[in-house]
């Protein structure tokens, strides 16, 4: 029975391997997709209380544990695409179906819903973990002078286009604190040009 759970730990090894477009502040490597999961689950376990007092925090942590283990099989994308959503969805999908079913059934069906839930974002728990999710990448940016949006060509208007709507819907305090920091990085000359 415990082999199936070693399975799959360490099929989920392999999101280590992942690689972002952003760089961790400070080192010159890209960050990684466990990496990602891991300090945005403690993000929204800090901040939550702060911000969001209603949400479950446990429930919170364990979709956004979860949200990119379909990464395993289809990489990364980064989250200022524009095209491409439905086909990489399903993709996803198919992957986490695929190494949740290292797991036995009540575990793996455990473990599928969660990752659904963050994908319908229909409960307070999962919109508040889509904010901190799109909130990751612009608070690495903005300690990186916009690193990975001057190196892709993401300019200002899209980077509030994509992650604005979700945040706003999921914590309106993470947004506000947002904002006027996006607006002085537009100052600054941290975005790229497309």
């Amino acid at each position: 029975m415990l082999q199936r759970y070693v399975n799959f730990v360490l099929e989920i090894d392999r999101l280590k391997a992942v690689t972002r477009k952003t760089r961790p502040p400070g080192l010159d490597r890209y960050e990684n997709s466990a990496e990602h999961s891991w300090q945005i689950a403690l993000l929204g376990a800090a901040l939550a209380p702060e911000v969001a007092p209603e949400v479950d925090v446990g429930r919170v942590v364990g979709l956004l544990l979860v949200h990119d283990l379909g990464e395993v099989d289809t990489g990364d994308t980064i989250v200022y695409a524009e095209h491409g959503w439905p086909e990489r969805k399903a993709a996803e999908l198919a992957a986490v179906q695929r190494i949740f079913g290292h797991l036995p059934a009540e575990r793996s069906a455990h473990f599928l819903a969660l990752w659904q839930e963050f994908e319908d974002a229909a409960t307070p728990e999962a919109r508040f973990a889509h904010a901190v999710d799109r909130a990751m990448p612009v608070l690495l940016n903005l300690a990186n002078e916009g690193q990975s949006w001057r190196e892709n060509g993401i300019e200002h208007a899209r980077v509030v286009a994509r992650i604005g709507p979700p945040i706003r819907e999921g914590c309106p305090a993470l947004w506000d604190y947002l904002l006027p920091r996006l607006e002085a990085a537009r100052l600054k000359g941290w975005f790229g040009t497309p």
